[in-house]
């Protein structure tokens, strides 16, 4: 299967089949560039209102392709990738805050933006989630804060 019809299922309704897609595209992103070429698809999905499995699937594949963003387009639209580690959507936060680390390794001069907005979280969320989402807020920014030293 092609590139493209990977792409497409991953705005798919059958969860399943687009999360196992979106895995594969994770793995993709480590070794090679390809996928950067739809990053303007993936923000599209990052904004998807209606349906929070397509905008962790943007989310992540935005940080996976920090690795090969020579244009720098991570860069402008960071603040609004940002805005979802305060998602409606506790599980979408809780990716989003764990894929700042990878942001930070790729795009060091990311770190202070990353660590400002990590540190100022307000966020809440019902009891049963709230203390998982402190925990990753936490860790990650004990994790970027290495990257600083």
């Amino acid at each position: 299967m092609d590139i493209d019809k990977k792409i497409d299922i991953l705005v798919c309704s059958d969860n399943k089949q687009a999360y196992d897609v979106l895995k594969e595209l994770l793995e993709i992103s480590q070794q090679c560039n390809d996928l950067y070429p739809y990053f303007d698809t993936f923000v599209e999905m990052m904004n998807n209102q209606n349906n929070s499995y397509i905008r962790t699937r943007g989310l992540r594949l935005i940080a996976y392709n920090t690795k090969w963003d020579i244009h720098d387009q991570v860069n402008s639209i960071i603040e609004e990738w940002l805005k979802h580690i305060e998602d409606e959507k506790p599980i979408v936060a809780r990716q989003c805050i764990k894929d700042t680390i990878i942001i930070t390794k790729n795009k060091p001069e990311l770190i202070d933006i990353i660590l400002d907005r990590l540190e100022k979280m307000n966020k809440i969320y019902d009891n049963s989630m709230q203390s998982l989402v402190y925990k990753d807020r936490q860790k990650a920014i004990h994790q970027i804060r290495q990257y600083t030293w």
